[in-house]
């Protein structure tokens, strides 16, 4: 890479380090108003780098409010970026999660939606695809059904389920070289708990009428963070200051789409 930028531009290869080492991305200007936000965290790098971003984007406008360098994915965090967003002067609407713990108290004075792709995936972490129980795999065809149901059917559908199966659920096993008691179907009932968690914020995106809500993060994931990677990828060589720099530069940046 070094090498043509070099000829590019005439130059030798210090003269292009230096010209990297130095430049420094304008600053983000603010026009603050009212948006509805989706925010998540990505990382990238070794693990060992702990290289991560949490960004805020507005999805009316499709423009990158603001975003911090982290290096665990912290609520706090979260939090700090509103009340950032809030002293400049933004009145947010709504924001888009992906459920993360702790994020439906942070944002409690707000309407919440908890993406519909991540509720799919916890779903799917628990009982596969392909799930053998009968019990999951009546959850799972009522997980079909939900980016085109209401939250009433869909609670209606999701009670009826438990108490068909809540005997089933009930089941418990001892260990026998601990001792201890545990729920013999312990991802069934962690996908049930999930979704009753989740619940309050999966239809958000329907009840609030007047604001226009997406119910999933793709926006942001797949809008923002997957272009960021490819592009990490190539300079992959870079050092951490580097990289972050780069992450600054193409989030002031970012081309609306």
């Amino acid at each position: 890479m070094l090498k043509d930028l070099a000829l590019d531009y005439n130059r030798s290869i210090p003269w292009i380090k230096k010209q990297i080492f130095e430049y420094e991305p304008i600053e983000k200007t603010h026009l603050p108003r009212e948006v509805v936000s989706v925010c998540d965290a990505t990382f990238y790098g070794k693990k060992k780098d702990k290289l991560g971003t949490l960004v805020f984007k507005d999805i009316l406008t499709k423009e990158i409010l603001m975003w911090k360098h982290v290096q665990s994915e912290l609520t706090k965090d979260y939090k700090q970026l509103l009340q950032e967003l809030l002293a400049l002067g933004y009145i947010i609407k709504a924001i888009i999660i992906d459920g993360k713990r702790g994020l439906y108290k942070a944002f409690k004075d707000y309407p919440v939606q908890m993406c519909h792709f991540h509720q799919k995936k916890v779903i799917q972490r628990y009982i596969t695809m392909r799930p053998r129980l009968k019990a999951g795999k009546d959850l799972q065809k009522i997980m079909y059904n939900l980016t085109s149901t209401t939250r009433t059917i869909f609670t209606k559908r999701l009670n009826e389920w438990y108490e068909k199966h809540k005997d089933f659920l009930a089941e418990r096993t001892i260990n026998h070289n601990t001792l201890k008691e545990s729920f013999t179907h312990q991802k069934l009932v962690s996908t049930y708990k999930s979704l009753v968690t989740h619940l309050p914020y999966l239809f958000t995106y329907k009840n609030q009428k007047d604001i226009v809500i997406h119910n999933t993060t793709n926006a942001i994931d797949g809008g923002v963070f997957s272009p960021m990677k490819k592009l990490l990828k190539i300079h992959n060589g870079f050092t951490k200051s580097l990289k972050l720099k780069m992450v600054d530069d193409y989030l002031v940046s970012y081309k609306k789409k």
